[in-house]
């Protein structure tokens, strides 16, 4: 085993205590008006800003810095038009068979159904791969660490980044996603995580009146 390699951590930014509360209050106030939109504009994105913000995405923490994600961006219309058919066709088998009546139900205020139009409309998807193994050059296996966490982290850091850039986004989970490696030409050890769509909110276009719980309602505090 080699002799892990450290370095003087000289980046961290000190701040004073009234910073600090300042700038959590801020970051609070921005977070807090992201939305999921299911309508966008094919306004393109600059190319520059999504890289950044997978840059910034690349920076999150995961188990043993194997970093096992893999983003594909996919601009193209004809390869959005191919994955909107096939994450109809998934999402129409769980909208008519395997959706439980109570998740139904749970999705009725959101006003969710199987038609994704936003696959095409939006200029922008990001596929998202968590790998459980990653092969390398020589063809050689390594196993990664927590896999599933550090990508669910990362993709949170990639949400935040395309927020704070002026950009709305959308989770989308069609299951199974298999479709996705063979459309994306992918390698079998990348499972596919989730599928972001990026992009500018149409004009006019509503979002469910929710609220998010208080903060009592999900954080306790131990002294």
């Amino acid at each position: 085993m080699s002799k892990p390699k450290f370095r003087t951590y000289t980046d961290f930014e000190h701040l004073t205590e009234k910073e600090m509360i300042k700038r959590s209050k801020e970051f609070y106030e921005k977070l807090k008006k992201r939305r999921t939109v299911r309508e966008f504009s094919p306004k393109e994105i600059p190319l520059e800003v999504i890289k950044n913000c997978l840059l910034t995405a690349g920076t999150a923490p995961n188990g043993a810095n194997m970093q096992p994600w893999s983003f594909v961006v996919i601009t193209n219309k004809f390869i959005k038009k191919e994955i909107k058919i096939e994450a109809e066709k998934e999402e129409h088998i769980f909208y008519t068979t395997r959706a439980t009546k109570e998740w139904l139900e749970a999705l009725e205020p959101l006003g969710t159904d199987e038609h994704k139009l936003f696959i095409e409309d939006a200029p922008c998807l990001i596929a998202i791969f968590s790998k459980k193994i990653d092969i390398l050059p020589n063809g050689k296996k390594v196993k990664q660490y927590y896999a599933l966490e550090s990508v669910g982290i990362a993709t949170g850091f990639l949400i935040t980044a395309l927020h704070n850039a002026g950009l709305a986004t959308l989770t989308h989970t069609p299951s199974p996603m298999g479709f996705l490696n063979k459309i994306l030409n992918r390698p079998k050890h990348e499972r596919p995580f989730l599928l972001l769509v990026v992009g500018y909110p149409a004009e006019g276009v509503k979002v469910p009146n929710i609220q998010k719980k208080k903060l009592n309602e999900i954080a306790n505090f131990i002294d």
